[in-house]
């Protein structure tokens, strides 16, 4: 299973700003594309900070006045790798508490941004796709389960498992690789099996 990364979902025209951008152009282009902060760029083309929306509202509320990006950025940036997982990506967001992530090459040199907004593209994958996926993927070339022993259904991300397998044992495994695909909110699992291979067979006790 080939699990997308941040290079398949960034936005790879990136809105920036350089040190020296007024406070008030700022403005206008989170207004005018709609985004809650642009990563500030240094002569190499490396982020060197973020302004986000809360940065212009903390400098006007402090009667600061009109300044640069350079005076009102968060620094340094905290940025993204394009082979990160996209968990990755999140995790780091949240810790950070931040909405966006500027993208950078192995010279630090920024090829896009990813936000918020990318990453909820996952779980809004065709049900169709996922269940697709599930099958081909997870069942039969991962666990090699023939087709026609289990069935998948999907609801808006919710899989729903039925059938039988060989094995007990394997009836969690392939839960928790479903619930590693892309796009699956929830998995539910309706599985059985032949044999219980989970239990220890019960030594006798010599005489």
């Amino acid at each position: 299973m080939r699990h997308r990364t941040v290079a398949d979902l960034m936005t790879p025209e990136a809105v920036v700003v350089q040190r020296g951008t007024p406070f008030k152009e700022i403005a206008r282009l989170l207004d005018e594309y709609d985004i809650t902060a642009v990563p500030v760029l240094d002569e190499d083309e490396q982020p060197v900070g973020v302004v986000s929306e809360a940065d212009l509202l903390r400098r006007q509320i402090a009667k600061l006045g009109a300044t640069t990006a350079e005076a009102i950025m968060t620094s340094p940036a905290v940025v993204a790798r394009p082979e990160w997982s996209v968990v990755e990506a999140a995790r780091t967001m949240e810790k950070k508490k931040v909405k966006r992530l500027p993208v950078v090459d192995d010279s630090g040199r920024l090829i896009g941004v990813i936000s918020r907004s990318d990453l909820v593209q996952l779980f809004l994958r065709r049900d169709r796709a996922i269940q697709e996926e599930v099958l081909e993927e997870v069942l039969t070339r991962t666990l090699g389960v023939s087709p026609s022993a289990v069935t998948v259904e999907v609801s808006d991300g919710h899989v729903t498992l039925t059938g039988t397998l060989e094995r007990k044992s394997l009836v969690p495994i392939a839960v928790r690789l479903c619930e590693s695909v892309d796009g699956v909110v929830e998995v539910i699992d309706r599985l059985s099996s032949l044999r219980d291979d989970t239990v220890t067979p019960r030594q006798e006790t010599p005489e």
